[in-house]
């Protein structure tokens, strides 16, 4: 496919240096497929990357963001895994299929180039088939929140019906893991520091919510609501001195998920109230391939929508961090392809 196309991209760091380019439609080689874009969704890390300066590895000129759902236009020799016409999503992780994950994960809008363009080439490897329940802009969400969420949970906290999940906020992560887990059963207590929020997430699921700034204490009311027990699986999308109250908040033998750290990557918490529950810290970073692909059927069998806040046209991508730095109920998405 010969023309030119539009994509965002940094020649050096500072989101005021974004520029949104033309550059030439990239062709697939042997093993690759390109993909027309429809739809990027974003995430906090986009905000790290372009205001934190995350740069020392990544390809330049940069090309920011993760997340994309798209359809096939073009393939490349001995391309097996995905036909022209097909609907696909990227997988975050590019290295990592299946098991534990490698020593130095590459990551797309990292040390790989991202997906805010037109259209994008990528091993066939990359690519997972779209959920046949969402649209594209909805589908777009799964890559990093989505597989976040479902990673914690399932791939590795094993969630079962009945047990207590705590999530924090009410951003993309912490919304998937409502929907999730109250859909498989669990029942889900949501901390946010806004009465409206906590009123939606209840809507999606949520059995209880707590207004972080009015009960700073938390931990205290996840012990209350739970008669003492506390709760077998904590989201931890805060970070800093958060840590502990996550930790006094777990049941015997719950596990604290690491994944945010909108409060730095620093984190300091009193060790008895996890030697005494046996609880368990993991570190969450996004998912593998496999996870992706078991999430995109658990959403079209479960029918989980994914909850967005607003769409930004391509060129509007600077509008929507502005937004994202407001902090959005849920995912802000970029609809590439109108």
């Amino acid at each position: 496919m010969d023309g030119v196309m539009k994509r965002w991209e940094l020649r050096k760091p500072g989101r005021v240096n974004l520029e949104l380019a033309s550059v030439p439609i990239p062709q697939p080689g042997a093993g690759e497929a390109l993909v027309r874009v429809s739809a990027v969704s974003l995430n906090y890390r986009e905000k790290l990357f372009l205001d934190a300066g995350g740069y020392s590895d990544v390809p330049w000129p940069f090309v920011p963001t993760s997340d994309m759902a798209g359809e096939v236009v073009a393939t490349g020799a001995g391309v097996s895994r995905v036909r022209v016409g097909e609907r696909v999503l990227a997988a975050f992780n590019t290295d990592w299929v299946d098991g534990p994950p490698p020593r130095a994960p590459r990551a797309l809008g990292g040390s790989v180039p991202g997906v805010l363009s037109e259209y994008v080439v990528m091993p066939e490897g990359w690519l997972v088939a779209a959920p046949r329940t969402l649209d594209d802009a909805q589908a777009s969400t799964l890559p990093c929140a989505g597989l976040t969420a479902w990673t914690a949970l399932v791939e590795q906290g094993a969630l079962r019906p009945g047990q207590t999940v705590v999530t924090q906020g009410t951003g993309g992560v912490s919304l998937f893991a409502v929907q999730l887990a109250s859909a498989l059963g669990a029942r889900v207590i949501v901390t946010s520091g806004d009465d409206e929020k906590l009123a939606r997430a209840k809507t999606l699921g949520a059995a209880h919510g707590i207004h972080r700034r009015r009960t700073p204490d938390w931990e205290k009311e996840v012990l209350e609501l739970t008669s003492g027990r506390g709760a077998d699986q904590v989201l931890e999308l805060v970070g800093g001195d958060n840590l502990g109250r996550s930790a006094s908040a777990l049941a015997s033998g719950g596990r604290i998920s690491l994944i945010g750290v909108l409060e730095g990557f620093d984190m300091r918490f009193p060790a008895l109230p996890l030697l005494r529950s046996h609880g368990i810290i993991q570190g969450v970073l996004v998912g593998h391939r496999r996870g992706l692909e078991d999430l995109v059927r658990a959403v079209d069998t479960l029918r989980v929508a994914p909850v967005i806040d607003a769409t930004y046209p391509l060129r509007d991508f600077p509008q929507a961090l502005a937004h994202l730095d407001r902090g959005p109920f849920g995912k802000l998405v970029i609809r590439v392809r109108e």
